[in-house]
């Protein structure tokens, strides 16, 4: 296939470029040529706000649109767009309010989420602006995405931690939930549903849900080791010692195992995502969690 990426220099963007240009498609990613690139793409050089005409004449068989964030990314894009077969969106689950009962279904309807706020909103402005235009697109809204080239502070995080020694500060019981997957599912599942075409459009995208201790343990066992936990009780802002928002949901991904079988188990995804992470450390951005807790949580 002929295959249009946007972006394709960091993280989720770039594991797409590389898995689908590695199974012999032709792929072109479409970036500003600030970062390097990797191998075995084409680059079309420009910003998504001002494309003018770099995709007159070219006709893609899939369109695996990554980086659009609000409804302008789609409209510039669509304007700019001559011909295509497909459109995939990578929208998020932040679209879904977090007053709906759990799990959230593809169903639910979208709204304001007070954690993920403008971020979730423009995401719901990005994907009418595209159902409006490609009816039948799809629109994937996976929960929080891990694996190789991940660049946020998320997993790396812990596995410092855990290199590092001393207890790991907790928060609370460590009961929330979180829901993972892992960025080569994201690529098994577009593989998919652009070889079959299934009838539904919208997917959540995700792994069974583990507590927030569950996840601490997995990411210590890949360096073997076991955490000792200390629960932080005091009314700290949870993201300014610990990777994620006070907010636990799971999704419903009865859809997704429908299509798809046979996800990446969360020990092996770590490992692979530790085998990356110590190997790319100046790619990561940092977060100063631990300065935080030395500052703040220690000393209180």
């Amino acid at each position: 296939m002929k295959i249009l990426v946007t972006g394709g220099t960091v993280f989720v963007s770039r594991y797409i470029a590389e898995y689908f240009a590695a199974r012999g498609n032709e792929v072109y990613v479409l970036n500003r040529n600030t970062k390097p690139q990797s191998a075995g793409v084409n680059l079309i050089a420009c910003d998504r706000a001002d494309i003018g005409r770099k995709l007159r004449n070219m006709r893609f068989d899939s369109v695996l649109d990554v980086t659009a964030y609000k409804s302008d990314d789609i409209n510039n894009l669509l304007d700019a767009l001559e011909h295509f077969d497909s459109y995939v969106m990578i929208s998020t689950s932040a679209v879904y309010p977090d007053t709906l009962r759990i799990p959230y279904k593809e169903t639910d309807e979208c709204g304001f989420n007070r954690f993920w706020r403008d971020y979730g909103m423009n995401k719901i402005a990005a994907e009418f602006a595209l159902m409006k235009r490609v009816p039948n697109a799809y629109i994937l809204r996976p929960c929080y995405i891990y694996g190789e080239y991940n660049n946020l502070y998320r997993e790396g995080f812990v596995f410092d931690c855990a290199q590092n020694g001393g207890p790991f500060y907790m928060p609370g019981d460590g009961s929330m939930t979180l829901q993972f997957i892992h960025v080569e599912d994201i690529c098994r599942l577009i593989e998919v549903i652009l070889s079959k075409n299934p009838v539904q459009r919208i997917y959540n995208v995700g792994n069974g849900a583990i507590t927030v201790r569950e996840w601490v343990e997995a990411c210590y066992r890949v360096l073997g080791k076991t955490p000792e936990f200390v629960p932080v009780e005091d009314d700290f802002k949870q993201h300014k010692y610990f990777p994620f928002m006070d907010y636990g949901y799971v999704l419903d991904v009865e859809r997704q195992n429908g299509l798809l079988n046979g996800l990446i188990p969360l020990d092996e995804g770590l490992k692979r995502s530790y085998g990356w992470f110590k190997d790319h450390r100046d790619l990561v951005r940092y977060k100063p969690y631990t300065e935080f807790i030395r500052e703040n949580i220690i000393k209180s």
